[in-house]
C-alpha cells in the first residue's frame, strides 16, 4: 500500500490547487474508490499536524497550507525577499502581455503546465489583473497586464514590448500565434 500512497501524494502535488477527484485517482491508479479512500484517510491523518493538510473541497482532494501557518505564508507573499520573478512567472507574464486578453486555459495550452497558482502570485504582485469574462462557454476569466507591469519593465505602453521573432512555415507566424 505504501507505493500507492506515494502515487497519490504525487498526484495531489502535481494537480496543485485544482485538486483531483476520487474517481480520477481511481481511474489513474486502476483501483476501486474504497481502496483510494482508505489511503486518503491515512494521508489526512499523516498530514494533520504538519505544515500542509489534505482536504476535500467540491469533491476534489488537494493539499493546502495548514491554517495555523497562514500568517507566515502571508508574510512571505508580502515580503520583499521574494520580490524577483521566477522563470515560470516570467514565462506566464510574457504570454499574458503578448496575448492579452487571455484565459487561464489558453495560457496552460501554451506553457504545457498548470498555471493557476502562478496567476494568483502575479495578481498578488499586481503584475496582472482580471479584464472581464470570455464570451465562450464557461465564461472564463480574461487576464491582462497592469500599469505595475509596465512600471516594473520600464515601458510606457504595451506597444514598447520587443517584437517576437517570426518563423517561416509557408507563412510568417509569431511565437505565440
Amino acid at each position: 500500500m505504501n507505493n500507492y500512497t506515494s502515487i497519490i501524494e504525487s498526484l495531489l502535488y502535481v494537480v496543485g490547487e485544482e485538486g483531483i477527484s476520487l474517481n480520477e485517482i481511481s481511474r489513474i491508479i486502476e483501483k476501486d474508490n474504497d481502496f483510494i479512500l482508505n489511503i486518503i484517510e491515512n494521508l489526512k491523518t499523516k498530514y494533520q499536524d504538519s505544515g500542509i493538510n489534505l482536504v476535500e473541497y467540491a469533491h476534489n482532494y488537494k493539499f493546502v497550507t495548514n491554517i495555523v501557518n497562514s500568517n507566515y505564508v502571508e508574510k512571505l507573499f508580502n515580503s520583499g525577499i521574494k520580490n524577483s520573478l521566477s522563470q515560470s512567472a516570467l514565462e506566464t507574464l510574457a504570454i499574458i502581455a503578448y496575448k492579452q486578453p487571455i484565459t487561464r486555459m489558453e495560457i496552460e495550452e501554451l506553457r504545457g503546465v498548470s498555471c493557476e497558482m502562478m496567476l494568483r502570485k502575479l495578481m498578488h504582485k499586481n503584475m496582472i489583473k482580471e479584464l472581464g469574462r470570455s464570451n465562450e462557454a464557461g465564461r472564463a476569466i480574461l487576464y491582462g497586464i497592469t500599469d505595475e507591469f509596465l512600471d516594473k519593465f520600464k515601458l510606457v505602453d504595451i506597444d514598447e514590448l520587443p517584437k517576437l521573432p517570426s518563423y517561416e512555415n509557408n507563412q510568417e507566424e509569431s511565437l505565440f500565434d
